[in-house]
């Protein structure tokens, strides 16, 4: 008996083997992954069939024996019928073998049918609550949330499951990805404006990180850093580039390095050749007096004070619009009434809703001082952000909603 116990968990193990190596594995080039990974799965496969045909006469040790041959002939990347027929066969078997349920949603998931894949995730949770099944439902829900009309709604769902997941084990670094991966989809999905949202999946992905097993997850790295990137740590997000790129070459991590030094080098040159004292006063001299709130106290540049500036308004011209390889935020110099130069990101806007000579009216700014060193070199400059449509004052008027973003930019991260 006890033979026949280590038989089927030396089977059990090889099939988490191969799991692990699929997420933990990644080699300069992708093919001596691939090869690695058909070479392990055939191993696995032979010692699952070297289990003796006695030991597989109950419905139950046939129900196992499927669903592990599907688990592992599902470890690629790509659809496999044959897969999915094994783990067909197994839940037929053993309605109440939730593993098999789950193992089954993947497979159906890889052949587009996201609703069969979605009932198999909930019958797979109606065998009793799950990380892992959370975790999975709570990502295939932001998939479908992509081009569907309910896609606030269906995110949230989302965040709801990864939530849960949380719940079960708060150790947990996968669950707590899951959840930095959710807001940083709803970030998007609502108009990529949400600053609270970008909070909420930093804070998350610090806490995967507390645990050891997620250090081997390159995309928690690239998604930090695509986190930080947004919130505008700039040498953040560059590291977390940088420690993603290492630990997996085929990401696109050392492009976006690239981008962000190149982005940071074309805001300090323009800051530097639009900086002429000259130039900046006939900027200055044209901004106008404008109707502000009682609430509101005209302050500039030179007075606010790092992060959320609560109950002033700074007012400035637009001096030129920066043209960057990134949706989202737009950036631009503005110029205020002390001639004072600096960057403005503003979020959830559309592209034409604020042009060169423009009076801006920004209310409760959120300043940033930009002064860090990378590879040796200073980057240092003065930042506004907005993160609402409503505080931004364009030639003293509010934008009106049709220049808002409604429609859903997705990161580049894994969901």
């Amino acid at each position: 008996m006890a033979e026949e116990v280590d038989t089927w968990g030396k089977a059990r193990k090889a099939a988490d083997d191969l799991y692990e190596l699929r997420d933990t594995f990644f080699p300069q080039n992708p093919d001596d992954k691939a090869s690695k990974l058909q070479q392990e799965s055939d191993l696995a496969l032979k010692l699952l069939d070297s289990i003796p045909p006695e030991q597989r006469k109950l419905p139950v040790e046939r129900a196992t024996y499927q669903y592990l041959r599907g688990k592992i002939l599902d470890v690629v990347p790509d659809y496999r019928k044959e897969a999915e027929d094994h783990l067909s066969k197994a839940v037929k078997l053993n309605p109440s073998l939730a593993d098999a349920w789950l193992c089954l949603g993947n497979c159906i998931w890889k052949k587009g049918d996201l609703p069969s894949a979605k009932n198999c995730f909930n019958l797979a949770l109606s065998k009793g609550a799950n990380k892992n099944i959370l975790c999975q439902l709570s990502m295939l829900e932001r998939k479908m949330a992509q081009g569907a009309e309910n896609q606030s709604q269906m995110v949230e769902e989302s965040i709801q499951h990864a939530k849960e997941a949380i719940s079960l084990d708060v150790k947990d670094g996968n669950s707590w990805y899951n959840m930095g991966n959710a807001c940083l989809t709803s970030f998007f999905v609502t108009g990529a404006w949400d600053h609270s949202k970008l909070l909420q999946s930093l804070k998350a992905y610090q806490n995967a990180e507390k645990d050891e097993r997620m250090k081997s997850n390159p995309d928690l790295y690239f998604n930090c850093a695509t986190v930080n990137k947004y919130l505008e740590n700039y040498d953040r997000a560059l590291s977390g580039f940088e420690a993603a790129a290492l630990k997996d070459p085929s990401l696109n991590a050392s492009e976006e390095v690239e981008k962000m030094l190149n982005l940071l080098d074309k805001l300090e040159n323009l800051l530097r050749g639009h900086g002429r004292a000259k130039r900046l006063a006939s900027f200055a001299s044209t901004i106008s007096r404008v109707n502000l709130n009682p609430s509101y106290k005209r302050t500039t540049l030179d007075v606010l004070s790092e992060g959320l500036n609560k109950a002033v308004a700074v007012l400035g011209k637009v001096v030129l619009f920066v043209k960057h390889e990134n949706i989202t935020p737009l950036y631009f110099l503005v110029c205020d009434s002390n001639q004072s130069c600096f960057v403005l990101s503003v979020y959830g806007i559309c592209n034409d809703a604020i042009k060169e000579g423009d009076q801006l009216t920004l209310l409760e700014p959120y300043f940033h001082h930009v002064d860090f060193s990378w590879r040796g070199k200073h980057h240092q400059f003065k930042s506004i952000r907005v993160d609402f449509v409503e505080q931004v004052l364009v030639n003293g008027k509010v934008l009106p909603p049709h220049q808002a973003i409604h429609t859903s930019i997705y990161a580049q991260h894994k969901p």
